[in-house]
């Protein structure tokens, strides 16, 4: 079974009441469709003879028709619901796959690609129950319908089940075409989508450079693409709802015919022929599930797409906690891609900075050493322990990170730099090291202030960035380039406190200006992903290609 089909049949297992709801509600709608026809008969017959008990057959097809239109009802209700429920949870799930994977998804994914794969595509997955019951509910009347021809009279069951079988071939086919189109037409969409993405991330340089209309030309130059799927979508759905629904009036012209026969030869009633007719269209009802085999094949295209998503491993992780220590990271013959460190090893307490050209590997060495990039090879030690078997807790309490463009995670401000510190101390005096608590308190309501009303400026956001770095890190301290917005004097502020008293935590910062790469009691100088040198400042400034580094990264 492939994955995209476990996933379907997931969402309709795991959805629960609702679904169950849909499938009670639809096949005691359809059991009263099945019971009208004959029913029906009933009372034209007895209209026709002047039975005594006509009228009671009368008012029992009233009854089975508000019967069939308050299940429609629920049935309409918990369709809705369901696929809003199982879209939810999809959402979810892919949520937290994606969070728990890490940085490295996007290595695999388009941002706006991911966006489409957790949007819309989970959207279309939620759709799997709805499609997937309401399809199967319409084997309910076709299964009847055969049972009720053969009662009434068996030569009728053969002309009906031969245009059944048709009408099986036929969705089965358009399953197949459908799911195959709509799955390309999925990934034209997911393309535009991160085309978009990149599009409103440089959307400062395209105003500057005055290159709107070629950016947009680009972001929708596989709009031709996307047309033509969706025209061939639109192409496989008309052609089999044309040959299904054909197959509707033959069927009941044929029923009536050899009916109409079978009544001239004396074998059936007026009402018998009347229901045979009625039942020749319930049997045929598999004509109209075309549009719920239509929404399963963009369901597991969909979902396709979501299982390759969640085939990416998660980051694991282990039990162990941290012994007693100083924050000690030791580099064992680590490589990733871009970059291989042997033998690094950053004292407890100590400052390093990590310095280089663009492209040397700085911030990959500043995921390395937290955690957010597994190596492919080799381990890295945080006080002895190798980091995959700490658990996810005692490494994020243990490593802080701040980055260039921090995003704030909270309802507040405090909440942004505590991440549900209950010491609102820890959180200022956290704040005050980051040069950020003069400027909190000036906000509209201070700590309290949520993120998205605090006018900050992208210095003001990194000092948030730094401030929660510090309140979280116990051990280790990683800065990746998260000064580089700030303004000389605060930069020199926040140096000082970065490269002076610890209070037992060891830093890692990637600089990019001597006066930190001097403050540190270490630099480690990057070359190609490799390091070129170790040592004290003083003795590295001596050699010009090492001052030639400062030199290209200034601005």
């Amino acid at each position: 079974m492939r994955a995209a089909d476990r996933l379907v049949i997931e969402a309709v297992r795991r959805g629960g009441p609702w679904p169950s709801v849909l499938a009670v509600a639809a096949g005691a709608g359809t059991a009263g469709e099945l019971a009208l026809p004959i029913t029906a008969g009933m009372a034209i017959d007895a209209m026709v003879t002047g039975a005594p008990d006509r009228t009671a057959w009368l008012i029992a097809c009233a009854a089975i028709v508000v019967g069939v239109m308050v299940c429609e009802t629920v049935a309409v209700w918990a369709r809705g619901v369901s696929g809003a429920q199982a879209s939810a949870r999809m959402r979810r799930r892919i949520l937290r796959h994606v969070l728990g994977v890490g940085p490295s998804i996007k290595g695999r994914f388009a941002e706006g690609d991911l966006v489409t794969r957790a949007g819309m595509n989970a959207e279309e997955v939620g759709r799997a129950p709805e499609a997937l019951i309401s399809g199967l509910t319409l084997l309910v009347p076709t299964v009847g319908g055969l049972v009720a021809l053969t009662l009434i009279d068996p030569v009728l069951t053969l002309t009906l089940a031969v245009g059944i079988a048709v009408i099986l071939l036929i969705l089965r086919a358009f399953l197949r075409a459908s799911t195959t189109v709509a799955g390309d037409y999925q990934n034209v969409q997911g393309e535009i989508a991160g085309r978009l993405l990149d599009a409103l991330e440089g959307a400062r340089t395209i105003a500057a450079t005055g290159t709107a209309e070629q950016e947009a030309r680009r972001v929708l130059r596989p709009l031709p693409r996307l047309r033509a799927h969706g025209l061939e979508l639109w192409r496989v759905t008309a052609t089999a709802g044309v040959r299904a629904g054909i197959m509707v009036p033959v069927l009941e012209v044929a029923v009536i015919a050899v009916g109409g026969l079978r009544l001239a030869a004396g074998e059936l009633t007026v009402g018998q022929l009347y229901a045979a007719a009625r039942y020749a269209v319930l049997g045929a009802a598999l004509s109209t599930a075309l549009g719920y085999v239509g929404r399963l094949a963009r369901a597991r295209s969909a979902a396709a797409r979501v299982a390759d998503l969640l085939a990416v491993p998660a980051t694991g992780y282990g039990t162990r906690v941290l012994p007693p220590g100083s924050g000690r990271v030791e580099f064992e013959e680590v490589a990733v891609p871009g970059l291989e460190v042997r033998g690094l090893v950053l004292a407890g307490g100590s400052a390093t900075a990590v310095v280089g050209r663009s492209g040397a590997g700085k911030s990959l060495l500043a995921a390395v050493a937290g955690r957010l990039v597994d190596p492919a090879r080799g381990t890295v030690r945080l006080d002895g322990v190798p980091l995959p078997e700490l658990a996810q807790g005692e490494l994020r309490r243990a490593v802080g990170f701040a980055f260039e463009r921090p995003v704030l995670v909270g309802d507040t401000v405090g909440e942004a730099i505590g991440m549900g510190a209950a010491d609102p101390g820890s959180v200022h005096a956290a704040a005050t090291a980051a040069c950020a608590d003069g400027f909190i308190r000036r906000l509209p309501d201070g700590y309290d202030t949520p993120p998205d009303d605090a006018p900050m400026s992208v210095g003001e956001r990194q000092r948030i960035g730094l401030a929660r770095a510090f309140a979280q890190a116990e051990r280790l301290l990683v800065l990746d380039d998260a000064t580089s917005s700030l303004d000389t004097v605060t930069e020199r502020q926040v140096a000082r406190t970065l490269t002076g008293a610890s209070d037992g935590r060891t830093r890692l910062i990637v600089a990019h200006r001597p006066a930190t790469a001097a403050r540190a009691d270490q630099v480690v100088w990057l070359d190609a992903g490799r390091v070129r040198a170790q040592g004290p400042h003083r003795v590295l400034w001596e050699d010009p290609d090492y001052r030639a580094v400062f030199q290209a990264a200034a601005p």
